[in-house]
């Protein structure tokens, strides 16, 4: 019996590349495909980690931002990176593009970038944040909008109590626009302090309003939205108490009814509290 010949080189160098090619297709095609170097292991990477990170980097800026008029949602995350220590958590390094919220003024920007390093504690929530964005808003126009819808929360007629916002149909009212995006607000700032890396939340409903008399011009609210946790799939009832004017650090505290330990669910703080996380323009 004759001995078989080794694989001429060039198949081996084929072989050899097909397990690189496999990877480099699985980056391209699957948005949500996390590069993690090598030498750090990736146990208990949740599968779109990127996509968590981005979204808690825009809550936590939404939040400090303190501006119903220059909210941001996620676009699409452009690049990243995520590194797993087993013994410290999870840190992601990553920039992404955003979209204006409330897209109402023709030929205004709605658009930009950010980039961002986000750190998950293992398993802990308020992962810490450093992000800087683009400039999408012009300072005298967001200003002005802002003072609009200050006004507008001021001189507002309807009822307050209880409320759905949006409604059954997902409509939402122009006249209550408003009360949305102050909840829209003031509900950032649990979302991030409620994100881990594998938990993130959204906005479901804002279902009671009740406005408090202030002994100045700020506006008081106590009210109550529904959150979609995933991956639980729950919805958790938060009760948010926000005091906001246009120019000035939004104050949240709340309370979030939860199946598990719901003294955990609860927080308080002012805008001006979170000075030692880097904050740049929007």
């Amino acid at each position: 019996m004759q001995p078989r010949r080794p694989p001429p080189p060039a198949l081996l160098l084929s072989l050899w590349l097909l397990p690189s090619l496999a990877l480099a297709a699985a980056a391209s095609a699957d948005p949500q495909y996390t590069d993690v170097p090598r030498q750090s292991p990736a146990v208990g990477l949740p599968r779109g980690i990127l996509q968590l990170a981005a979204r808690a980097a825009l809550h936590f800026f939404n939040f400090r931002a303190g501006s119903p008029s220059a909210l941001r949602v996620l676009a699409a995350v452009q690049e990243g990176r995520a590194w797993v220590d087993p013994q410290e958590g999870c840190k992601v390094d990553l920039v992404f593009s955003t979209e204006q919220y409330n897209p109402e003024q023709e030929g205004e920007e709605h658009s930009g970038k950010c980039s961002a390093r986000v750190f998950f504690k293992n398993e802990k929530p308020r992962p810490a944040i450093n992000v800087t964005c683009t400039q999408l808003f012009d300072k005298v126009k967001r200003q002005e909008k802002d003072y609009l819808l200050y006004k507008q929360m001021k001189q507002l007629k309807t009822p307050l109590g209880t409320v759905s916002i949006p409604d059954s149909h997902g409509h939402i009212d122009p006249s209550l626009r408003p009360l949305w995006d102050l909840a829209f607000l003031g509900s950032s700032y649990v979302m991030w302090e409620k994100t881990t890396q594998f938990l993130h939340y959204y906005l479901v409903q804002l279902s009671s309003v009740k406005q408090l008399k202030t002994d100045d011009d700020s506006i008081d609210f106590d009210f109550t939205v529904l959150l979609h946790e995933f991956s639980t799939q729950e919805i958790i009832p938060c009760r948010i108490h926000l005091v906001w004017y246009p120019g000035k650090p939004l104050k949240v505290n709340y309370h979030c009814q939860e199946l598990q330990s719901p003294e955990e669910g609860s927080g308080t703080v002012e805008g001006s509290a979170m000075a030692q996380n880097e904050f740049n323009n929007f």
